[in-house]
Parts: structure tokens; sequence; C-alpha cells
């Protein structure tokens, strides 16, 4: 029998032997767990003996991360809390521990960067022993930052149809909402040969369609003197017949000056028409706070010449709502935007004051900014029984404080925050409460279709039963009378019900005979 470490070694060898580089894996979670037999696959952490998709059986979690939002770094943070509570070993990659290696929850915790992600195998090995290793270094050839792991490194992949290249990493821009910069620093970009090799490989393992991504596309090749046309080019020679190329997001700046090849190269029949170009905010006020390095006329002036050069091209866009300093007049501008373009994809971010980065500092615009005034109908205690719940005529749900004299009220109320499913409402002060019905409810329980002198009978001979007597008796030979007629009122209609269907059944067999 051998151990999870001689597994280990034994097909690292392998790898190295052939490939002269450890073994590289892109997923979004790594789940690891030891291996008892020698693997004959020769793949490594990708052999299906040592990857696993249940979190409960792995002995080593390795979390990846991203940090250009507060959620993401959240379920990040409860990720790794997740894996302490079950005891497993840890191994943390991705942007948010290589911008921020510091962090407390990062204490005794194994680290690999963004740019030593092919070295996965030796920090994940070491962990295992019981170690702590961190590599967060830049890679350098030459004097020249590098743009990260090798192309050519062994992968799976999510969707074995599916080859996603990254053609650079890193950015121009210095952005000043953005943390992503902080992780992965200047463009770094991929040489148009490496790139063309990695498709070609691709293709020859069955992908049929390819992704370009990088935090920037349209950057592509500014730091090593070419630029993403050329790359494009090159490209769409070795997509074979069948096979498509899907491009990636890029910002206005590095397209404005490339835009007759572009539309070229996305009329091409290998070349979805698709491109992803975020505008952010159509206020050219706010676009400078954010340092966008571009106007509001500048991303209009693409979108106008793709739709006209590119017929039914799909044009998707990012919107930043609520950042620091924007007006309710440059929010209404932004809306602007999108009912004159009707964009098809549309992704709407909340700002996030990200730590370290500029728009972190500047003063910030109430996080929930709603003000709209609704009726609602008050229905409903929460469930964690700290609001009532009620509903607005769209029968969204609005959640009111708890005032007994609102429940079962159509109330006035002023939407002050929203939730993924709800919104908060505080009541109008002056506003009329509306009571719907002419009638006091019924208490929780009680039976509803009673008579009122039925209904009263109990109430009004409760102090009998100190004393039961005659009464007691009455009242109960009275109920169980009720309960018989009304069994001798439903058997009575039944036998109609049965007896008009059987007539008619006979009714329709005569006519049927005799005509």
């Amino acid at each position: 029998m051998m151990d999870a470490l001689a597994a280990f070694r034994i097909e690292q060898r392998e790898i190295y032997s052939q490939y002269k580089v450890p073994v590289v894996i892109v997923k979004e979670i790594y789940l690891v767990r030891s291996c008892y037999s020698p693997c004959q696959r020769g793949y490594c952490l990708c052999s299906p003996c040592l990857i696993k998709e249940n979190a409960s059986e792995a002995d080593l979690w390795l979390l990846n991360s991203c940090t250009v939002k507060n959620p993401a770094e959240d379920h990040f943070r409860n990720s790794i809390k997740k894996a302490q509570e079950e005891n497993k070993k840890i191994v943390l990659a991705g942007c948010v521990p290589q911008a921020q290696p510091r962090q407390d929850y990062f204490k005794g915790l194994s680290i690999i960067g963004v740019q030593q992600i092919d070295r996965v195998v030796e920090v994940v090995e070491e962990t295992i022993k019981g170690h702590s290793v961190r590599l967060l270094g830049q890679k350098k050839a030459n004097g020249k930052r590098l743009g990260g792991a090798r192309l050519d490194l062994p992968k799976i992949r999510k969707n074995p149809l599916i080859e996603i290249i990254s053609v650079n990493t890193g950015c121009l821009n210095a952005c000043t909402y953005c943390k992503t910069k902080h992780a992965r620093g200047n463009l770094a970009s991929y040489p148009i040969d490496e790139l063309v090799e990695r498709a070609k490989q691709s293709f020859q393992e069955g992908v049929c369609e390819i992704w370009l991504t990088s935090e920037d596309t349209g950057a592509y090749g500014r730091d090593i003197g070419t630029n993403l046309p050329a790359l494009l080019w090159k490209l769409v020679e070795v997509i074979p017949e069948g096979a498509m190329l899907r491009l990636g997001m890029t910002n206005p700046p590095y397209i404005l000056e490339h835009l007759e090849e572009m539309a070229k190269i996305l009329n091409h029949p290998r070349v979805y028409a698709f491109l992803h170009i975020p505008v952010q905010s159509a206020s050219d006020t706010v676009l400078m706070e954010m340092k966008r390095e571009y106007c509001v006329a500048d991303f209009k002036r693409v979108v106008d010449f793709l739709k006209e050069k590119v017929p039914g091209i799909t044009l998707a866009t990012d919107i930043i709502c609520g950042f620091p300093g924007e007006t309710d007049q440059d929010f209404q501008e932004t809306v602007k935007l999108v009912e004159d373009y009707k964009f098809p994809s549309l992704f709407i971010n909340q700002f996030y004051p990200r730590p370290g980065t500029p728009a972190a500092k500047m003063v910030q615009v109430p996080a929930q900014v709603i003000g709209e005034r609704q009726q609602v109908l008050v229905t409903e205690e929460s469930f964690d029984s700290k609001f009532y719940v009620a509903h607005n005529r769209f029968y969204e749900q609005v959640l009111v404080p708890k005032n007994p004299t609102f429940m079962g009220k159509m109330i006035e109320v002023d939407i002050y925050e929203s939730g993924k499913h709800f919104m908060k409402g505080q009541p109008v002060s002056d506003a009329k409460v509306y009571t719907p019905s002419i009638s006091k409810p019924l208490a929780k329980g009680e039976v509803s279709g009673l008579t009122e002198g039925f209904r009263n009978r109990p109430r009004s001979h409760l102090s009998s039963a100190r004393h039961p007597s005659a009464a007691v008796r009455r009242d109960s030979a009275s109920s169980r009378l009720v309960l018989h007629l009304q069994k001798l009122h439903q058997d009575c209609a039944l036998r109609v019900s049965v007896g008009l269907a059987l007539f008619a059944l006979l009714l329709a067999f005569l006519v049927k005979v005799y005509n």
C-alpha cells in the first residue's frame, strides 16, 4: 500500500519528466484526498482518484478567490472557516491573499500567488506534510515581468469542449475602485505564437470553442509591441470549420483605434458577434472620479460603430451604482443610456469600497437609496420575528416594523432599503391606515363558517365550566346533533348527485338506441 505523499511524488516525477514543469490545474475549488494505490494515469493532481467534488471526502482544500467585490471575499472567508471547522488542510490561491497576504484569517495557512500557480503540486505536498508555505513573488525574465503561468501546462477543463485562454494578466488602467490591480499588477501579455499553439493543441484535444479572457482583453499586446487584432487574425487561421472563438471584456479606450479591424473580425464566420464593453457610468463626472480614461461619447462611438458594422451584434456592458459622489442626476444619465441602447446583457453592480483603493477614502453614497413610496398590505410575521411582512401590488415582500395596529391593514411606507428577496419600508407618519375587513378577523385557530349565535354560545357558557350541569350536556348534545345533521346533509347530497348522473347516462343510452 502506498501513502499519499509517495503517490504525489511518483506522479509529480512522471509529469516533470514529460513536461519539465509541475502540473497546474484550473478549477474554482480544488479538493484533494489521500491516494492509497499507485495511479497509472500519470497526471498527478489531475487524477480522478485525487480530485474529489465532495468537500467532506477531501483531506485538503485548495480555495481560489476573487477580490473584485466584498461578497466574493466574504464567501472566501466563510469557506476558510468551514474548512477549519472540518479540520481540513488548506491552501489559498487567487487575488485576495495576493493583494492582502497579512489578513488575520490567513495566519498559519499556505498561500500560492497568482504568478506561482504552476507550483501548486509543491505547495500541496508541503501543506499535507504539515508545513505552511507562501509563494507570492512576481516572475520575471531578463528583467521583464512575465504574464503568468506557462500556457502549455496540463490542466483539467471544467467543460471538455471549451478552452479558456488568458491572453494577458494585469492591466494598464488605474481605476480608483479596483482592487484587482493590487494583485495582478501592470499589463503582461503572452506572445502571439504561444497563444496560437495553445489554441491548436486545444482543438487537437476535441475542443470546439475558445474563450479569450483577461483583466482587459483590449489592452493585449501594448507591452510587447503588438495589438489585439493582430492576435485575432492569427487565431482565426487555426480555428477549424465548425468551431468558434469568443472574445472577452475590453475597455473602451483600447478598442477605439481598432474599430474597423474589430468589426471585420466580429463578422468572421468563426467568431461570435459578441463583445463585452463596460461603461460603468454614463456621467462624465463619475467616470473622471473613477479614472476610467474615456468619456461617455467614446463609449457611444464604439457601440454605435459596432452595431452599424456588425448586424445583430450582442453588446454587454457593466454599470456600477452608488460610486462615491454620484448624484441623482448622474444616475439618471446612466438610466437614460440603458433605455436608449437596450443592452441585451447588462451587469449592474453595487459599489463596494475595497480596502486600499482611492475610492474607499472618498465620501460614500448611502448603500441603499430608494425613497419610493408604496402601499402595502400587512399579513404575516417574519421568520425571525423581527418584522411584520407586507406585500405591495406587485407582490414584492416588504418588511415593516412590528406595530400590532398594522396587522391586517393597508399602510403607506417609504422604501429605504432592499435585500436579495425583500425591501424594508418605514410607515409614513401622516398616512391613512386602511382596514380592508368590515369586521374583526377571527382569532388564530377559530373555525370559520359558524353562525354568530352558535359562535357566541360557547363563550356564554364558559362560566358554567366550574359547575358541570345539564347545560354543558345540552351544548355537547347540540354539537353532536349539528355534526350528525351535517353528515346527513352530505350523504343526501352525494346520493342525489349519483342518482342524477345515472339518470343522465340512462337517458343518453335510450336516445342513442331509438335514434
